[in-house]
């Protein structure tokens, strides 16, 4: 599944290793549905770290394990200085490296997508616009990043997730058939 169906991350109280991330995401029937993720499901199988399979290795005529050599590759572009995800942090005014289970929550746009990212280096958190290639494609990021130019609280993820559960609530039908009457 792409990272850009993703539209909630949340890393849920408990053990540490392996830690266990509660998503909620957009599903081809046109639904948004809940589901749990490891860490290394979130942050390492996109680099193909996990993957299943082999490919035919033309240096040593043998078949290879495609993870093995995924993951290499990736770490030699990581130990280079590339990041597979990067975002711009509004307060510090740079672009730091991150991994998926930095985002908190991805909304579709059109052509962009607006993702709230919490830095690893100040905890702030930064929304971002970016395209769904920024998020899908390891190592493939925008020339261009939209920031949203304001610091948001601490708790703003979780105020927004308590918004939109209150919009799809009966409480918040009850309230509003009170103020039409």
């Amino acid at each position: 599944m792409p990272l850009s169906s993703f539209r909630a991350l949340e890393r849920l109280p408990g053990t540490a290793h392996p830690a266990v991330y509660r998503v909620l995401f957009s599903c081809r029937c046109g639904d948004e549905h809940p589901g749990l993720v490891s860490h290394e499901e979130l942050d390492w199988a996109p680099l193909g770290a996990v993957a299943t399979g082999s490919f035919r290795n033309l240096m040593t005529s043998r078949d290879d394990p495609l993870a093995g050599a995924l993951a290499d590759t990736a770490a030699v572009r990581i130990g280079a200085g590339t990041w597979p995800w990067s975002f711009y942090c509004y307060p510090e005014e740079r672009p730091r490296p991150v991994t998926p289970s930095a985002f908190g929550l991805i909304a579709p746009g059109g052509e962009l997508l607006g993702v709230a990212v919490r830095c690893p280096a100040c905890a702030a958190v930064s929304v971002n616009l970016v395209t769904h290639t920024h998020l899908d494609v390891p190592f493939l990021n925008d020339r261009k990043v939209g920031v949203v130019p304001h610091v948001f609280a601490e708790d703003a993820l979780r105020a927004i997730e308590a918004f939109r559960a209150e919009l799809h609530s009966a409480r918040f039908d009850e309230r509003r058939l009170h103020l039409e009457l």
